[in-house]
């Protein structure tokens, strides 16, 4: 069974950071690709970062490249998300995704707000 359970959200100022963790199971992560995705209140989910199953290789959406940083432990079926200098247009659902599994986990919730 397939397990996606995210966490680090939270409020934040702008300018702020945030680390967000994703611990997953049920699949194989170490040769997954990865992506973090995240959902604003009344909007489309988007994709934020992907990396690839080692972790060589890594993109980003536009909006976020020179401030966000997706990285992996496969050790430890972790995939992570450091979010620098945070806008309030950052306020969403954050969520973790393998492309290789249609399963979503609950999300965690980030808010960039003064």
């Amino acid at each position: 069974q397939v397990q996606l359970v995210e966490s680090g959200g939270g409020l934040v100022q702008p300018g702020g950071s945030l680390r967000l963790s994703c611990v997953a199971s049920g699949f194989t992560f170490m040769y997954s690709r990865m992506s973090w995705y995240r959902q604003a209140p009344g909007k489309e989910r988007e994709l934020v970062a992907s990396i690839s199953s080692g972790g060589g290789f890594a993109n980003y959406a536009n909006s976020v490249k020179g401030r966000f940083t997706i990285s992996r432990d496969n050790d430890k079926k972790t995939l992570f998300l450091q979010m620098n200098s945070l806008k309030p247009e950052g306020t969403a659902i954050y969520y973790c995704k393998p492309d290789s599994v249609a399963n979503w986990g609950q999300g965690t919730q980030v808010t960039v707000s003064s």
